[in-house]
């Protein structure tokens, strides 16, 4: 599981003056690299090494978020395949209320052969890890 925090900006608010809904994607994308990060699995620029690539993404939005504020977000493996696996995420505001789930699906990449690849017993392992558990 990964925990990341971040300072909602002032760019984020639409018209109604509360978080847009574009935004919890670059959340989740920030969590979704952070957790990558903290497993080697973010090495696009680096000769010989594996990455990923998003297949999917969806977000569903529990209750508006607000500037100013922070939110805190969870994230961790919910399910394991051949060459993909899925990465949940549950967004808290700062009174630690979820405020959006989202799940991600995230294919292993060789970007140096241009396609997939499937997921080796080292990585299974580290990924194991990570498997969900119900958060707050």
């Amino acid at each position: 599981m990964a925990k990341i925090s971040i300072t909602i900006d002032w760019s984020e608010l639409d018209l109604y003056g509360h978080v847009n809904n574009v935004a919890y994607y670059k959340y989740m994308q920030a969590a979704r690299i952070c957790y990558c990060d903290s497993i080697g699995l973010t090495a696009i620029n680096e000769t010989g090494k594996l990455s990923f690539i998003l297949a999917a993404s969806n977000c569903h939005y529990k209750q508006k978020l607000f500037y100013p504020g922070t939110i805190e977000i969870l994230s961790s493996v919910s399910q394991i395949g051949n060459s993909s696996f899925h990465l949940d995420h549950c967004i808290y505001n700062h009174k630690g209320e979820l405020v959006a789930q989202g799940k991600d699906v995230l294919v292993i990449y060789d970007y140096e052969k241009n396609h997939k690849v499937q997921i080796d017993e080292i990585l299974k392992n580290t990924l194991n890890q990570s498997l969900s558990r119900q958060y707050k």
